[in-house]
């Protein structure tokens, strides 16, 4: 009887031991949940061909104990300006968002918001992230942990009339997505109207607005060639671009342990910085194609003009420069400092 009680107990060790076998992997897999928030459809680019890229590679370099869970389009609640606070206070743990859609909040990001001051959105993304870890990790953005910081391609124009020179704004209602968006606006004499992307689509089909400044990639999400029919782009650089975060809730990411924190280092940063921006900027492409194909009317605003829409948005360096002055940051140096980086990378590329 002995025996048999012994051999039985053993086989139930045995048992329980390959139970426990299997279920480790299963319990290794559920080990960190991370929600990831963002304002745009999830079938839009840079969901799509960003931000899911990079969530598929932390949970594969993790081999499954990193599950990063994509809300899209404000689906964890509020708006897209309360992204990084929501980041901050821990609602979502991951977000992605536009950083003007804070005015004034993270006043160094501004530079590469300037008129006419990116012509490479790698070359810009690269730049960003080198004076973001300088200028802007422990100061602007302490209280979060930075994944990424890039920018898109080159902004333009899109309205329901022709626009070739600054006098064609004259009285028109423009959408701008920044602070500094909207007071090039206002300075070229069109009346700009503040909201976040998500918003344009219905603005522009009650006319609210008479046009709007996105890139080309954003348009196909937003049905923007099928609710107008112009469209406004410069050679050389854009008239504008707008800086992005993709930001982490720091008590999250300090909460990980070490190995984990190396799956989320990995794959962010600088390299990653560039390949968000020259994706996003790829994006314009295929995008453009569409308004092409819809027999939109496309104006390219050449090299010769583009100097008149230069020479017209002087006016918002001074200010800006002046503004960054009081704040005790040396805005010129931070506009040297971003040209002579970009110029680097491209140099080197």
């Amino acid at each position: 009887m002995t025996t048999r009680r012994t051999v039985l107990g053993l086989a139930a060790g045995v048992m329980a031991a390959a139970t426990l076998a299997v279920s480790a992997p299963a319990a290794m897999a559920q080990e960190v949940t991370l929600r990831l928030h963002q304002f745009l459809p999830a079938q839009a680019n840079v969901p799509k061909l960003v931000l899911d890229v990079w969530a598929d590679n932390v949970e594969e370099a993790s081999d499954g104990r990193i599950k990063v869970e994509r809300y899209p389009s404000m689906q964890l609640g509020g708006t897209p300006p309360e992204l990084i606070d929501q980041a901050i206070d821990g609602i979502a743990d991951v977000v992605w968002t536009v950083v003007g859609y804070t005015p004034g909040r993270f006043p160094s990001t501004e530079v590469f918001e300037l008129p006419f001051m990116v012509s490479d959105a790698r070359a810009a993304s690269s730049a960003y992230w080198q004076m973001f870890e300088e200028h802007m990790k422990d100061t602007e953005f302490s209280d979060v942990h930075i994944l990424g910081t890039w920018v898109h391609g080159p902004g333009m124009f899109h309205a329901n009339k022709e626009i070739r020179t600054p006098d064609d704004l004259q009285g028109m209602r423009i959408r701008g997505a920044t602070r500094q968006v909207n007071a090039l606006l206002e300075e070229l004499g069109a009346t700009p109207v503040g909201m976040p992307v998500p918003a344009v689509s219905e603005a522009l089909s009650k006319g609210v607005i008479d046009g709007t400044t996105i890139p080309w990639e954003v348009t196909t999400a937003l049905r923007v060639p099928e609710l107008v029919e112009n469209h406004t782009e410069f050679e050389g650089t854009g008239l504008y671009n707008v800086t992005f975060v993709l930001a982490m809730n720091k008590d999250r990411y300090e909460s990980l342990p070490d190995d984990l924190k190396a799956v989320i280092d990995e794959n962010s940063g600088h390299d990653f910085s560039v390949f968000a921006g020259g994706t996003q900027a790829d994006a314009d492409g295929p995008a453009r194609q569409v308004a092409v194909d819809l027999g939109n009317n496309i104006i390219t605003v050449g090299e010769d003009q583009v100097s008149v829409w230069r020479e017209r948005s002087e006016p918002i360096y001074e200010a800006w420069v002046s503004e960054m002055n009081e704040k005790g940051i040396d805005g010129q140096a931070l506009i040297d400092q971003a040209r002579s980086l970009m110029d680097a990378y491209e140099g080197s590329n």
